[in-house]
C-alpha cells in the first residue's frame, strides 16, 4: 500500500537536493514572450534543446512577431526549421497555433490546460511548460527524464510509461510551489547523472532515497 505522506516527504527532500545543483531556468531561450516558448516548445519534440535554441536565431529574425509567423510563407518556415526533424508538420501547426492565438485568443497565449490543448500541436507536457513557466501556477511536465526517474525514486510504479499518469502523482507529492523548477531541476540531473543508460549511482547524492539504487 502506498504511504502518501512518506513520498510527499520525499518529493520535498528530492526538490531541496535539487536546488543546490541545478538552476530553474527554463532551456528553451524564447526571451521572455510567451508565444515563443510555444513555438520553441513544439519544436523541441524529439530534438535537443541546443539545436532548437540555435534554430531560434534565425527564426525570430525573419519573423519577430506573432503576426509574422502567423502570415509567413509554410514553405520559407519549413526550411528554417527543418533542422529540428519532422519539419513539415511541425511548420505547419506553428503558424496554425499563431494564427489560433490571434483570431481566437486576441494575440495572448492562454494560461489554462483546455485553452492551451486547442491550439494545434500543443499536448499536456508544452501546455504545462507554459502555465508553468509563463504564468506560475502549479505544473508538471513529464518528460522522458521526469518519467524515468520519477519510477526510479519510487513515485510510480516501475515502468510506468504514461507522461499523465507521472504528472499526476508528482502533482500529488510535490509542493504545488516547486513543481515546475523541479521539472527543470530533473531534466538537467536526468542529462548529467541519471541517464537512461549506464546512471552515475555512485556519489549521487539522491542515491539514499532512490529506490533502484537501493534495490
Amino acid at each position: 500500500m502506498i504511504n502518501e505522506k512518506i513520498l510527499k516527504n520525499k518529493a520535498s527532500e528530492v526538490a531541496e537536493r535539487l536546488k543546490e545543483y541545478y538552476s530553474s531556468e527554463c532551456a528553451l531561450e524564447y526571451q521572455g514572450e510567451p508565444w515563443k516558448l510555444l513555438v520553441l516548445a513544439r519544436l523541441s519534440a524529439q530534438c535537443t534543446d541546443k539545436r532548437v535554441n540555435l534554430v531560434a536565431v534565425p527564426l525570430f529574425e525573419k519573423y519577430p512577431t506573432l503576426e509574422d509567423m502567423a502570415e509567413c510563407e509554410l514553405p520559407e518556415l519549413e526550411e528554417i526549421v527543418k533542422p529540428c526533424g519532422l519539419y513539415r508538420m511541425k511548420a505547419k501547426e506553428i503558424k496554425a497555433s499563431c494564427q489560433m492565438l490571434i483570431e481566437r485568443f486576441d494575440g495572448r497565449v492562454p494560461d489554462t490546460m483546455d485553452e492551451l490543448l486547442e491550439l494545434p500541436g500543443v499536448g499536456r507536457k508544452i501546455a504545462n511548460l507554459i502555465i508553468g513557466d509563463i504564468y506560475g501556477k502549479p505544473a508538471v511536465v513529464a518528460d522522458t527524464h521526469c518519467i524515468r526517474i520519477s519510477g526510479r525514486l519510487g513515485f510510480t510504479p516501475e515502468g510506468e510509461k504514461s507522461p499523465v499518469k507521472v504528472e499526476m502523482a508528482l502533482k500529488k507529492y510535490l509542493p504545488e510551489k516547486e513543481q515546475s523548477d523541479f521539472c527543470h531541476r530533473i531534466v538537467q540531473f536526468g542529462r548529467e547523472v541519471c541517464s537512461a543508460r549506464s546512471p552515475k549511482c555512485d556519489g549521487c547524492f539522491l542515491a539514499d532515497l532512490c529506490k533502484s539504487r537501493i534495490k
